[in-house]
């Protein structure tokens, strides 16, 4: 036979927090992981009604709207609602939680509600979606693993980068990541896209100039590696400058100073240089176009950004994070992929790489009749590489969607995702959602804990239906 003070040492002993309520959620008791989770002491609790011990949460304005615990409700038709939340203590400390009730229907109490604290759940969550993202770029493969552990080192030395790779695998990308992980974050971040200025510009454009120092130099005018002073400049498609500006290039990596174009005065300058391109510099320098000294001045850490044919286990993560972030253009479409899309965008060898699957969804989301995206809706030399015939797929024809969403559970920051935009995004996902934030999380590919807390943010912290 249990006896009371054995049953009280028993649940003493949980992990779980337990709650014991009545049918109008008043507390009769709590065990003491309970307490801990809460930050409050026993007598404190008990006869309080369950909601106010989470305040200002969805389950607390929902049993206030509602009149009654939805999970409690829940429980009393034999189904487990599991509801997570973050409540915050006394103290002020916001601590995850994951609650479910269960109906007892004892004389003593009518509910338990059981507590789990997601402290370290979250944090786990957290770092795993730190290895999968660093800044814009995206990758859970050991080649794009590597990279990042490459960026880091990297971004901690104050040595000229030198990044190559394909077009359109994301090299300005990486230059990015290093800036913002390294000890000139908060200064200037300027690029240079070398092949978009002839060369009579070109100079004009890295190093300033004077006033008068040619036709139309109405006024003096600080080049970019002024602007980048204290900061971080990338030259991007370095390979398209012009010889005579390489050697001028070759003396700022030197010297650290700069002379604007009409001028005899030598200009000190603090930049972090980080050069790309898609182009074989040392072919290039084998042929006599590109100097072989700024060559090596350049790379002294050398960076290379896989092509997406070398990753293609990464390619439901990159079309989860981009579906995701074309919310923000397309908000009246609940984009879902199936699966025979996915296996044809797998299939294809990206020559465009990243850049070319871009606009492979974007094609795909503005052919899409309804709310998936089949194999047929994606661009035609896609549908052929795959050999999926483009007719052989209809709307009726029982494809089972896969959605982008949830082939990865990520979530990816983006400038496209930010402040009023963000904004619009949760409120869309929440009101196709019906209120589910659960459902509305798995749409935008976020775990649960992070949407609550942008809904927090947003002030759209609304209950769940």
């Amino acid at each position: 036979m249990i006896t009371l003070s054995g049953l009280k040492q028993f649940l003493d002993n949980l992990e779980e927090g337990i709650l014991f309520l009545d049918q109008q959620r008043r507390v009769l008791a709590i065990n003491e992981a309970a307490t801990r989770m809460l930050g409050q002491n026993h007598d404190t609790i008990v006869n309080k009604l369950c909601p106010t011990l989470f305040q200002g949460t969805s389950c607390a304005r929902s049993c206030e709207k509602l009149g009654q615990c939805t999970l409690m409700a829940k429980a009393a038709q034999q189904k487990k609602k599991i509801q997570d939340l973050t409540v915050q203590r006394p103290d002020g400390i916001l601590i995850p939680l994951r609650m479910w009730a269960m109906i007892l229907d004892e004389p003593l109490a009518y509910c338990a509600v059981v507590l789990r604290d997601r402290t370290r759940e979250v944090q786990l969550e957290e770092a795993a979606s730190e290895r999968l993202h660093l800044g814009g770029l995206v990758g859970h493969s050991g080649v794009m693993q590597d990279l990042f552990r490459q960026i880091l080192r990297a971004a901690a030395s104050e040595a000229s980068i030198l990044i190559t790779g394909e077009s359109g695998t994301g090299k300005e990308l990486v230059a990015r990541a290093l800036h913002d992980n390294s000890s000139r974050a908060k200064g200037s971040y300027i690029r240079v896209h070398c092949a978009a200025f002839p060369e009579q510009l070109l100079e004009g454009e890295l190093f300033g100039h004077a006033r008068g120092a040619f036709t139309g130099a109405a006024a003096a005018r600080e080049g970019r590696f002024e602007a980048a002073h204290g900061g971080t400049l990338l030259l991007d498609e370095i390979g398209e400058v012009p010889l005579n500006i390489q050697v001028k290039l070759l003396r700022v990596l030197q010297e650290r100073e700069i002379e604007r174009l009409g001028e005899n005065q030598t200009r000190k300058v603090d930049v972090r240089i980080i050069a790309a391109t898609h182009r074989d510099l040392p072919a290039m320098v084998r042929r006599g176009e590109f100097r072989a000294d700024l060559y090596y001045r350049l790379r002294v850490l050398p960076l290379h950004v896989p092509a997406l044919r070398e990753h293609r286990e990464d390619i439901p993560l990159l079309v989860s994070t981009l579906l995701a972030n074309m919310l923000a253009r397309y908000p009246e479409r609940n984009a879902q992929l199936s699966h025979e899309a996915l296996d044809a965008l797998g299939a294809y060898n990206w020559p465009g790489n990243v850049r070319e699957l871009v606009n492979a969804l974007e094609y795909a989301m503005v052919q899409v009749e309804g709310t998936t995206i089949l194999a047929r809706h994606l661009p035609p030399e896609i549908r052929e590489t795959g050999h999926l015939p483009a007719g052989s797929q209809t709307e009726t024809s029982g494809t089972s969607p896969a959605p982008a969403s949830a082939l990865v559970q990520r979530y990816y920051r983006t400038p496209a995702q930010q402040k009023g935009q963000e904004k619009e995004i949760l409120q869309q996902a929440l009101k196709e959602s019906g209120g589910n934030k659960a459902a509305a999380a798995e749409k935008l590919g976020m775990s649960r804990t992070t949407l609550w807390k942008k809904l927090k943010q947003y002030g759209l912290d609304a209950p769940e239906q």
